[in-house]
């Protein structure tokens, strides 16, 4: 199963990042959460947060919770359409 990027969804310094699987004929979508902080001149990203990081993640997870009911809904549609 190859996931590929297909959503990105930013508040801030925090990043959702949504994929998408094929298996057959069933598409999953997976998500992860990033963390973008700075050391010096250079841009990381880790999977840490902090106690004032929960209220943007659980936005950035509804949000993404979301946008991946209206894209399985709108595939399933086109599974209907197409029979």
């Amino acid at each position: 199963m190859r996931t590929k990027l297909v959503h990105e969804i930013r508040q801030g310094l925090l990043i959702v990042r949504i994929r998408r699987a094929k298996s057959g004929d069933t598409i999953r979508h997976m998500l992860s959460l990033h963390r973008l902080y700075k050391n010096g001149d250079l841009w990381h990203e880790s999977t840490r947060l902090g106690r004032d990081d929960i209220p943007f993640v659980r936005f950035l997870l509804d949000e993404a919770h979301t946008w991946m009911i209206e894209q399985e809904s709108g595939v399933t549609q086109g599974m209907e359409a197409a029979e």
